[in-house]
């Protein structure tokens, strides 16, 4: 089983859409029982709140949900996961931060887009931008997530 943790600051908009949209993936895929798939943020800020209404409403335009709680990093996710995908370089960064001495969980960390077919680079935050922005954060993460179950 692969275990896959997608990362952004908060946990209420890019990691939790990247979540449900890979789960969904998977189970339409018929390969459940292949995945283990979460969300986190590298700030603790949101922690036990919902998902950013604006991202709720994004996924069921597209016929997908999430009830995940917004939780933080924690340092046993490195030793848990196989891939710590970062939404963006800050959180890349903060990521290997995080990790410490832990040298192979280092090695699970990666930038997100680098299964991006159209590019690589950081995933924008929607939070502060409107209903345009959660869309493309949709598309990028769509995408992406398609490559990623391909690839694995």
């Amino acid at each position: 089983m692969k275990k896959i943790l997608f990362v952004c600051l908060g946990n209420i908009c890019r990691s939790q859409m990247a979540e449900s949209i890979f789960r969904n993936m998977v189970n339409n895929a018929g390969r459940e029982n292949d995945f283990f798939i979460d969300s986190a943020g590298t700030s603790s800020c949101n922690q036990g709140r919902p998902a950013d209404v604006r991202a709720i409403a994004k996924l069921a335009q597209h016929g997908l949900s999430t009830d995940h709680k917004a939780r933080q990093v924690e340092a046993e996710d490195f030793d848990n996961f196989d891939y710590i995908l970062a939404m963006d370089s800050d959180n890349y960064e903060t990521l290997m931060w995080m990790a410490g001495d832990n040298e192979a969980g280092k090695n699970k960390i990666m930038m997100f887009r680098t299964f991006d077919p159209q590019g690589n680079g950081s995933v924008p935050d929607p939070y502060y931008g409107g209903e345009e922005g959660f869309e493309n954060v949709f598309k990028i993460c769509e995408r992406t997530c398609c490559e990623l179950l391909e690839k694995l």
